[in-house]
């Protein structure tokens, strides 16, 4: 027997005795789960994500900030008080962090496509919300109208000989590289047609995900420049009019572009032993999409709801603060632990909700841990696998070996077991809030569902979205949070248990 195998082996032979431990629920554990079911109120989540999926989301925009002072107010009827000196205020605190952007923020308005002879718009922004790339200006209330030039993938073979000057352009690929393609050639505009193969683009032939081009609102000379996103079936229905001659088309887009403030909320339930280690949710606010990322919105603040209502009538009395965060995705959550380097080593753990609330039988997705770098983000086999999402490859020195991964695995096995949900894994692949903690070496986590064949589009709405699915997430997720903030040497052991389990399970 190879040596290093024969010491694994004595290893787990001598942890085996703790092996039971992992295969019951402690009856403390078991009260905690059954009191968070009884408090999570499921309609609760599912009405903020009602309220927030409305709004198309932008940092500093108008349906950013609603969505934010929605959660103010949620923090509010909680019990939390807004922040005069700081944390050591009360035991339940929240502040609105505000600073100034760099860069102006966007909302669309209104936007229409048409071919110049039909009565009925191609694509319209009523139906189409995220057919405008982000930053494109307005058009005036009359629209364009200009000819319809196609440089399919856009290669210099491809548009050698056509004239762009003046004409709106179509092509495939992103809208942003496109746009800024055919506007150095002096086009009026640009259709962009880009979609994964997992959005499934021959079924769902009206999704399109939305993006954004490069314009400069401080040249007056690009404000009223634009770009459209176009859907499988514009798309098809574009070059079937142009295979039969010269076609025109008329574009009306609307948009606002103004300078903003961006906001951050961030409220605190504070440990009464050890305040400055804490446990840090956070949930991003910006993208227009229900389940991206109302859901996460909607689940954090009635996590949020219940603690207080826990604390206020000492069900729970949590020894390390437990951090909710809500703000502009990687940004606000890289800030946070950033600017505060004392603040930031109390944080020991960062647990990311980001698309938490999928109807998984509309979307096609499984709820997932994407885990920190472990041997499954490096030497992918048997059931380990990337998602569509994708993922680079990692080195064996990108490894973050931490219990943190099985712990929350564990606790949403536990709410499994007592529900039906399906729970998996995925290994990193980063893109959400749970980089930031790793970068600063804190363990960090993202709770999350795909594939969904609606990432992005705006076939994203509120009937894609399951209120049961998001109170298993939010259930497990604060009881996760709630045993790591209120461990001991009792909790060291039965984590000893169950990480021991699931490694004999893996090998």
């Amino acid at each position: 027997m190879h040596r290093k195998f024969r010491i694994v082996i004595t290893v787990i032979l001598l942890l085996s005795p703790f092996l039971s431990l992992s295969q019951k629920v402690t009856p403390e554990e078991s009260r905690l789960f059954t009191l968070l079911r009884k408090e999570f109120v499921a309609a609760n989540a599912y009405k903020t994500v009602a309220f927030v999926e409305q709004r198309w989301r932008l940092a500093g925009n108008c349906g950013f900030n609603e969505s934010i002072f929605y959660v103010e107010k949620i923090l509010k009827d909680a019990g939390f008080v807004k922040e005069k000196k700081g944390e050591t205020d009360a035991t339940l605190t929240y502040r609105i962090e505000t600073r100034p952007m760099q860069r102006s923020t966007w909302e669309p308005i209104n936007a229409q496509l048409s071919i110049v002879g039909e009565s009925t718009p191609l694509l319209a922004f009523t139906t189409n919300r995220n057919m405008l790339g982000s930053y494109s200006g307005s058009t005036g209330k009359d629209g364009v109208t200009a000819e319809l030039v196609d440089i399919g993938k856009g290669t210099e073979k491809e548009m050698d000989g056509k004239n762009l000057k003046g004409r709106i352009v179509m092509g495939d690929g992103g809208i942003g590289g496109l746009f800024a393609k055919v506007m150095a050639k002096g086009a009026i505009g640009a259709l962009g047609y880009s979609l994964p193969a997992y959005t499934q683009p021959t079924k769902h032939q009206h999704s399109i995900q939305f993006s954004g081009i490069r314009l400069n609102a401080n040249d007056s000379s690009q404000r009223d420049k634009w770009g459209i996103i176009l859907s499988y079936a514009a798309k098809e229905k574009l070059r079937v009019a142009l295979a039969k001659g010269p076609v025109s088309v008329k574009v009306v887009t609307e948009a606002r572009t103004y300078p903003s403030e961006e906001l951050t909320i961030v409220a605190n339930v504070r440990g009464s032993v050890a305040p400055d280690e804490r446990f840090v949710f956070s949930a991003h606010v910006q993208e227009p999409g229900a389940n991206d990322n109302a859901t996460g919105v909607g689940t954090l603040a009635e996590m949020a709801r219940i603690t207080a209502g826990m604390v206020k009538s000492k069900k729970l009395d949590p020894q390390r603060t437990i951090t909710f965060l809500w703000g502009d995705e990687i940004v606000s959550t890289g800030r946070y632990i950033r600017d505060d380097s004392l603040r930031a080593k109390g944080i020991k753990w960062g647990l990311s909700l980001d698309m938490v609330g999928e109807d998984v039988n509309k979307t096609g997705g499984s709820f997932l841990i994407e885990k920190m770098p472990d041997p499954s983000a490096i030497w992918t086999r048997g059931k380990e696998k990337h998602t569509e999402w994708g993922g680079s490859v990692l080195k064996e020195s990108d490894m973050f070996p931490h219990y943190f991964n099985d712990f929350l695995l564990n606790r949403c096995l536990v709410e499994a077991k007592a529900t039906g949900w399906v729970v998996n894994t995925n290994p990193f692949e980063g893109g959400s809030d749970h980089t930031p903690f790793l970068r600063a070496k804190i363990p960090g986590l993202l709770m999350w569902h795909f594939t969904d064949v609606f990432y992005h589009t705006d076939g994203d709405r509120l009937e894609m979205v399951s209120a049961d699915e998001m109170k298993h997430v939010g259930v497990s997720a604060l009881a996760t949070a709630i045993l790591l903030t209120s461990s001991d040497s009792k909790t060291a052991i039965e984590l000893i248990g169950g990480i021991t389990s699931n490694a004999l399970e893996r090998i």
